[in-house]
């Protein structure tokens, strides 16, 4: 298994220079970084959000892909003085990438607070070594908070929406 810091600093590093691409193989595990995209393709999920200049990075925006800079600010949750119920249930990531609330920048989240969803409802996208994965819900109910915020590393099974059940 590679270690994510070594992944990192290897994203780095060719970012920095001027090789266009690196491939690595360690322990039966190879990794290929390239600063420009050659037959990209996208998991379940919309065209990425408009380019932008943001060097890549492990768990955040790469070169094709929105930075967190461009991506609308929204609110994370409920005011504070609304009570949690025990028996809203948690929906947490299912992979370390980047998360975004909407499909792209300028354009209304996939679902807000006091929203209703119902099974296979996309809830958020969750952007992964290039690809665009699209979270969707696995039961009915009403989003209460939302916990993560648009542009965001999260790691797997971070905690991204509490949904009260129907």
């Amino acid at each position: 298994m590679i270690d994510l810091d070594f992944v990192q600093k290897l994203i780095q590093t060719v970012d920095e220079s001027s090789i266009d691409n690196v491939e690595i193989e360690r322990g039966g595990t190879r990794i290929r970084v390239s600063k420009t995209p050659d037959g990209m393709s996208y998991a379940a999920g919309p065209p990425p959000p408009n380019p932008s200049p943001a060097p890549p990075q492990a768990t955040s925006a790469a070169p094709g892909h929105s930075s967190p800079a461009e991506a609308a600010p929204a609110p994370a949750s409920e005011p504070e003085d609304k009570p949690r119920d025990d028996d809203w249930v948690e929906i947490t990531s299912p992979m370390v990438g980047t998360f975004y609330r909407a499909p792209s920048p300028g354009a209304d989240p996939f679902i807000e607070v006091g929203g209703r969803i119902t099974e296979g409802s996309t809830l958020c996208i969750i952007e992964a070594m290039k690809l665009m994965n699209e979270l969707e819900a696995e039961i009915e109910g009403t989003v209460r908070e939302v916990l993560a915020e648009n542009g965001e590393p999260v790691e797997y099974g971070q905690p991204l929406f509490r949904v009260e059940p129907s």
